[in-house]
């Protein structure tokens, strides 16, 4: 029976606290600190600041084609959506060009 609040797999702190990181896979310790950009993540950042200035999308979109999400993986689906927008505002860019010169 295991009290809670209590680990014995712990020497350094007495006892008292269970360790976050996981002893099977340490890689998996890595995803316990926070996003950076305000914790939504670089990608979901950029989405909405590409709204302001869309380069920003094309950016985003270079990093998830260059896999930056291999550093780590919650980035993929913020990156994935930046690669969307640029690939939206590209085709009604040109459509807007082709209707204006042709």
């Amino acid at each position: 029976m295991v009290n809670v609040g209590q680990s014995n797999d712990c020497k350094d702190c007495g006892g008292k606290y269970i360790l976050i990181k996981d002893e099977e896979d340490p890689r998996l310790a890595m995803f316990n600190k926070p996003l950076p950009c305000c914790g939504c993540g670089i990608g979901w950042c950029s989405l909405l600041l590409g709204f302001v200035c869309p380069l920003i999308w094309y950016y985003a979109a270079i990093l998830y084609l260059c896999s930056y999400y291999h550093k780590d993986p919650r980035e993929r689906s913020g990156l994935a959506a930046n690669a969307i927008a640029a690939l939206v505002c590209t085709v009604v860019t040109l459509i807007t060009v082709a209707a204006i010169y042709l």
